[in-house]
Formats: structure tokens, sequence, C-alpha cells
């Protein structure tokens, strides 16, 4: 990205994180991952901004994803305070979602959350993601699940959703969605690409009938074998930088 990172009276380290944000709701509205104004995905800002406690950055209530930039970002912290003066509301329903794992899961730098047409067909299948393409079998043992509780504004929910996904960094909301969770954003957009992915293609093979399975021996050899979410293969840094120079010749002003 080729953003001047760092605004006057603003910690450049936030600013960073704004920016990278902000680039990646626009690389989610042009693959096509809305929900008109609703969804998130957030990040928590580093200890060099907060002191030591635990604040993230949301997108602003009432916003389309392509409108979304890097001032109007909303900081805010586990309880749904807002903390950076902004005019802008906060969902409730995303809201309660990120804080608990932001809150519950100590490595969770980000978490993204979508309702694409694959990843609720595929969370609402009795059998939810079965493994039966090339893209399940690198998510072997790395998928978790959620029932679905209804719309998800009741705090008493979050410990029970933290305790179900576990260390699992690709979740499914039964009913609901996909979410996912990162040590950075890229690494955490590189998983949802797959999760998303492996829905694709498994509500149209199943759309054509019945799926060759993939044996689990094999499954944990492609996971194994799969290096796209490891720090020491760039952790979907290279993909992402990609995808947000292709951003960047439609619309850049998510920088502002």
């Amino acid at each position: 990205m080729n953003a001047v990172l760092q605004k006057p009276g603003m910690h450049p380290d936030e600013w960073k994180t704004r920016v990278e944000l902000a680039a990646c709701y626009r690389v989610f509205a042009m693959l096509g991952w809305t929900e008109m104004i609703y969804n998130h995905i957030t990040v928590r800002l580093p200890g060099s901004v907060t002191g030591g406690n635990k604040q993230f950055l949301i997108n602003p209530f009432g916003l389309h994803y392509s409108e979304v930039t890097a001032s109007n970002l909303v900081k805010i912290d586990l309880q749904g305070k807002v903390l950076d003066g902004s005019t802008h509301r906060v969902n409730p329903a995303g809201f309660t979602v990120h804080a608990a794992i932001h809150d519950g899961l100590p490595d969770a730098h980000c978490v993204m959350h979508t309702h694409t047409t694959a990843g609720v067909a595929v969370a609402c299948l009795q059998g939810g993601l079965q493994q039966t393409n090339f893209y399940t079998a690198q998510l072997h043992d790395k998928v978790a699940y959620h029932d679905f509780e209804g719309i998800t504004i009741h705090a008493e929910e979050g410990p029970r959703l933290v305790n179900n996904i576990g260390t699992r960094q690709a979740v499914i909301l039964r009913n609901h969605g996909l979410l996912t969770w990162g040590h950075t954003l890229p690494q955490t957009f590189a998983i949802l690409w797959t999760l998303q992915r492996a829905c694709e293609i498994q509500l149209a093979t199943f759309s054509m009938g019945p799926a060759i399975p993939v044996t689990e021996a094999v499954a944990e050899k492609s996971t194994r074998d799969a290096l796209q979410f490891q720090p020491a293969y760039g952790a979907g840094q290279d993909v992402f930088d990609a995808l947000v120079r292709q951003v960047d010749r439609i619309d850049n002003s998510y920088q502002n």
C-alpha cells in the first residue's frame, strides 16, 4: 500500500492499522463479500496505541464497505464505547461477537465475518463443510462450529462462542455464516478466502450429485502442505497486497 502511514495527532501505528483495515473493506467490496451495510471486519489496536487496553476498530454502521475509509473507522473498547469522538453508530450485532473474540482469544488480532450465499448455504447443511474438494482438504481439523442462537446481540453468547472456537481459526456459524480470526489481517483474509472457496466448490458440486470424498490421510497431508497461512511463508500478505493494488487502480479513497 502506498498510503502515507501517518496522520497529524494520531499514533502512526494506529494510522497504519486504519489504512490496512480500510483497504480490506474495499477488497471485500470488490470481491462481492458484502451484505449491504451489515457484517464486519475488526482489528485490535496494538499496545503501542492503547497502553495495553483492549481496543479495536470497526466499520461505521450505515456505510457500505465501499465507503469505509481510514478516517471514518470507529475505535471502540470491549464494552462498545466509542473512543475517538466518532459520530457514527456501531452495530450491536457486530460488536458483540467481535468483542468476545478479541477479548477471549489472545491471538485474535483480526476477526472477519461474512454472509455470502455459499457460506450461509453450507452453514445451513446438516453435515456442514464436507471433505470433498481441494480447499476443504487444506482445512483439515481447522474448522470450528457454533450453533445458531439468534441475532448476536446478547453478550452471554460470547463465552460459548469462544469455547466452541477453541484454537480453530476457521469458524462456521450454523444457519448464519462464516467467521475467521488470525494473528494478522492478511492471515485472517487467507483463511477466510480458503473457507469461502471451499464452500463455493461444495455448493456447486452438491448441485450436480454425489461428491468424491477426500480421505482423512490425504486431507491431513494437504493441510500440512498448505503454506499460505503460515508466517514463514507470508501468511497471506502477498495475496492481500496484490488485491489492494487492484483496489488502488479502481479507487484509493480508502486511504483518506
